[in-house]
């Protein structure tokens, strides 16, 4: 029987295995992904597939390192110690077979805990998947069998040392990861604003409409509609009659607003998330507002097909001139070459008659091959809208991931561009795609990098802040500020300023009320209602 490589040894080629099952699972997740834009007829020429890669194995390959180590550590641990048990036999199989195993249930438990469904892009179908546990396999199988040469060698024959220079090459595009540090902002100058809390303990509040008394409704993300006196003052916490709300990670529900003929029919329009964990929706339904609840709720809308898993829905919603309705969808997370599908409501922004039914002069209501109801697609996230009636456009945000957010004017037919044109990149690292701008899509008006998690927004028309006349108030999460843009009647945007950092809280929405004051919603599970007016 041949005697073991000592520990040093086994070090070194258990880090050499390691290095070699990261590049090639950096490799192997580029093309999959890249395959999924020409799967979209998105050409990519092979200088671009190289530097793709090439990046992917800057960025993306230092974290999937973190992550294959895990189940490589365990699983060629238990893998050396079983064979050894076994009396030195099946030492390849088991190695291969552990690492599989092992990067597997690294996968499934990041997945599980981590806020993406799949953080991995490349591992969302089959395919993938089965490819990345593939290279797994192999470093299991070079341990193996570096640790095998090592033991029936009488001396070194050079292999390890080549191995050494093959694996510390896969991985020899990589730069040294630098965290930048945060460049500390400049201290805000004393605003000319106060902030005063209306009302406190509310549940992930989402979304804010004023009635024409002046009293508000509230949606809580978990499926409550609120109902608050002008001054703050909870006069329902929980109006009957809402609709069936699937709650869960992001899902749950989302805008209310109210019918351009309120005071005459009392209607209201809610968005939401329905369905399950395994097969879920946005949806849409209208009621009528009475004393204690809604009355003749009824869903008008659900967005196809169904989905898994609980991210991206989008939700905000705003009436056009004609009075036909917007409603904002997501992609997903998932399933983002949806967004290029016009068979497919996901990743769109739908146009709408108040009773759901379709308009005659949507874009594509006349083509077999695409949903009616879309209006534009090529979105990630969309969670800003308003209309802007003085320059009479449409105005949306969307989140990007790392990076990429954007805003955009939106007209009838247009593609934004995701997945195949943006300037975020994966929370891997990994490139999404490596086009910034691609012909036949719309490039943002305004871009953030890295991300401030845009959420609700509002345009400033009141007479209490002269100087925000006109400007968009877009919130951010990430940011835990409100941003301040102008965006010009050509389209040039400019982001001006950061707002309100000082009460360090997640900002979900944002409204312009009758009175002109800005009433801010502060997202976490013991939630504001805030309002801005001029200082005194």
């Amino acid at each position: 029987m041949s005697k073991n490589p000592r520990w040093p040894a086994t070090i070194t080629y258990f880090v050499v295995a390691l290095l070699i099952g990261v590049g090639l699972g950096s490799v192997v997740q580029t093309q999959f992904n890249l395959a999924a834009l020409q799967a979209m007829g998105v050409e990519i020429p092979i200088e671009v597939r190289l530097t793709t890669t090439l990046q992917d194995l800057a960025n993306f390959a230092p974290l999937y390192a973190v992550l294959f180590s895990v189940g490589f550590v365990v699983s060629q641990t238990a893998a050396v110690l079983l064979s050894r048990w076994l009396g030195g036999r099946f030492q390849a199989m088991l190695c291969t077979g552990g690492a599989v195993v092992g990067l597997w249930a690294t996968l499934w438990l990041v997945n599980t805990l981590a806020p993406p469904p799949t953080l991995i892009a490349a591992t969302r179908g089959i395919a993938g998947l089965a490819a990345m546990l593939a290279t797994a396999g192999i470093a299991g199988w070079l341990f193996a069998r570096l640790r095998q040469r090592a033991a029936n060698a009488k001396r070194p024959r050079g292999f390890s040392g080549m191995a050494v220079v093959l694996g510390v090459g896969c991985l020899a595009a990589a730069p040294a990861v630098v965290t930048q540090p945060a460049q500390a902002q400049e201290a805000q100058a004393e605003r000319a604003y106060q902030v005063d809390a209306l009302a406190e303990g509310l549940e992930h509040p989402w979304s804010l409409a004023f009635l024409p008394d002046g009293r508000m409704l509230i949606t809580e993300r978990p499926g409550r509609l609120r109902l608050l006196s002008a001054e703050g003052d909870t006069l329902e916490a929980s109006l009957g009659g809402v609709p069936e709300v699937f709650a869960s990670g992001q899902a749950g529900l989302f805008d209310v607003l109210l019918s351009p003929q309120f005071e005459d029919d009392r209607q209201l329009y809610l968005s939401y998330a329905c369905g399950s964990i395994d097969a879920n929706h946005t949806c849409l339904a209208k009621g009528t507002l009475a004393d204690n609840g809604l009355e003749d709720v009824s869903e008008i809308f659900r967005a196809q097909p169904a989905k898994q898993g609980a991210a991206h829905f989008g939700g905000r919603l705003a009436w056009l001139p004609d009075d036909t309705l917007i409603l904002t969808l997501g992609d997903g997370f998932d399933y983002r070459e949806q967004a290029q599908q016009l068979e497919s409501h996901i990743g769109s922004i739908m146009r709408l008659n108040p009773d759901g039914s379709v308009p005659d002069d949507n874009p594509f209501v006349d083509r077999d091959d695409a949903r009616p109801e879309i209006y534009s697609y090529g979105h990630r996230n969309v969670q800003g809208l308003v209309f802007d009636a003085d320059n009479q456009r449409l105005i949306a945000h969307e989140h990007g991931p790392r990076g990429g957010d954007e805003i955009n004017i939106i007209e009838a037919g247009n593609n934004y561009g995701w997945p195949i044109a943006t300037g975020g990149v994966d929370y891997t690292g990994a490139l999404v795609t490596p086009f910034e701008e691609y012909p036949g899509t719309e490039p943002p008006r305004l871009e953030w990098t890295p991300s401030i998690a845009p959420s609700g927004m509002a345009r400033y028309t009141g007479d209490l802040f002269p100087a925000w006349q006109g400007d968009l108030l877009v919130g951010a999460l990430v940011n835990k500020e409100v941003r301040r843009v102008r965006l010009s009647s050509d389209g040039t945007a400019e982001d001006v300023e950061g707002l309100f950092g000082e009460l360090e809280e997640r900002i979900r929405d944002v409204r312009v009320g009758p009175d002109g004051a800005v009433y801010l919603l502060t997202d976490s599970a013991d939630g504001r209602v805030l309002r801005v007016t001029p200082a005194e």
